[in-house]
């Protein structure tokens, strides 16, 4: 038998979750963003189930781009870093991705490119992230420059990014799309803006293209309860089983560092997962994990292939039971938090030793 670790990757709830962003902004674009190899999902497998549904996909570099095409997937891709190197804008205009230029260098390696088929651009603004993106006068410098150049598809998207969209009660949102207008004013051309928070939680942020990530996978971008929000179906569950069962005395310790004292009798299980198969290594004591439906805590410090559970006051539980660590009925979001950090590194960070069992494709 095989290793029971394994990723349950739902596509209909991947369906589900891009048609609830397209339902937001029914007249908008909506693009699949298939980034990190579909945050931790499966690039391919999600590309397929999205691309039906998306007009585009979208991904960090050339390199995933090019994964896609070569299994299949022919729907323009947005590379969202943008091209690194001048011969890759050469390869865009051929395979039809669609580059993201987020600075004067990039602008630049797309406007001198020697190509024979016309790139579609869009240009980055920095209206506050202050990571990446064209200042002020640079956007409007930039749209001037390539409008009118022959190899340049003069149907130019102006795009922006949010740094605190999943802080709503922030008004920093608010503006970054103020500053963005006032960059792209008098410049007749598409615009986007919204990403997951946006589309969710900021109506006027939703342009002609919007760029869900998270919610296409089933995790909030918000830390508390949202009325679109949960309407989310997790595409990921997380799965194992029991390998071993043993009964300790008050006052025994479980695992590395002997972190758990058991402060009496009590039943502990052995579940073949560990931070090698994606289980966060700082979840602590008393994380819940679900056992046969019924909710349990990790006992002891997580180990690279194994984890341990307090399962004493459970119902009959034997080896070879089925373990959820988060999905169906743990939310990602709140095991993550449990281990100091967020959803999107929890699923983005699967490792390729954990199987993705795929379910649910389109008939």
């Amino acid at each position: 038998m095989s290793r029971p670790a394994q990723a349950i990757v739902d596509l209909a709830a991947v369906r589900h979750n891009f048609q609830l962003a397209q339902s937001l902004a029914p007249s908008a674009q909506t693009l699949g963003v298939v980034k990190a190899n579909a945050y931790g999902h499966g690039a391919v497998e999600v590309a397929k189930t999205l691309e039906p549904l998306a007009p585009a996909l979208a991904v960090a570099c050339i390199e995933e781009a090019i994964e896609l095409r070569e299994a299949g997937i022919r729907k323009p891709i947005l590379l969202l870093e943008g091209p690194f190197e001048s011969d890759e804008v050469k390869t865009a205009s051929e395979q039809e991705f669609w580059l993201m230029a987020s600075g004067p260098e990039q602008v630049d390696m797309i406007a001198n490119a020697e190509i024979d088929t016309p790139v579609r651009v869009w240009l980055k603004a920095d209206s506050g992230m202050h990571r990446l993106g064209l200042m002020d006068e640079q956007l409007r410098q930039s749209w001037e420059k390539l409008q009118p150049l022959p190899h340049v598809d003069n149907d130019i998207v102006l795009a922006t990014h949010f740094a605190a969209a999943d802080e709503l009660d922030s008004d920093f949102t608010q503006q970054q799309i103020d500053n963005f207008a006032a960059m792209a004013e008098g410049i007749n051309a598409p615009v986007s803006m919204a990403n997951s928070a946006g589309i969710l939680g900021w109506e006027q942020s939703r342009g002609d293209y919007n760029r869900p990530g998270i919610m296409l996978y089933g995790a909030s971008p918000f830390p508390g309860s949202h009325p679109e929000a949960d309407k989310l179906k997790p595409v990921m569950t997380l799965k194992s089983k029991i390998i071993g069962l043993r009964t300790i005395e008050p006052g025994e310790t479980v695992g590395y560092g002997r972190s758990w004292i058991a402060q009496r009798r009590s039943v502990i299980a052995t579940v073949a997962m560990g931070y090698g198969d994606g289980y966060p290594r700082h979840a602590p004591n008393g994380t819940p994990i679900m056992v046969n439906g019924q909710q349990a805590q990790l006992a002891g410090r997580v180990s690279m292939d194994m984890i341990t559970v307090d399962v004493t006051d459970l119902t009959v539980v034997q080896v070879g039971d089925e373990v959820e660590c988060w999905g169906q009925q743990l939310a990602v979001n709140d095991i993550a938090e449990r281990a100091g950090t967020i959803g999107y590194e929890l699923i983005t960070r699967m490792p390729l030793r954990t199987p993705r069992v795929y379910i649910n494709h389109q008939d």
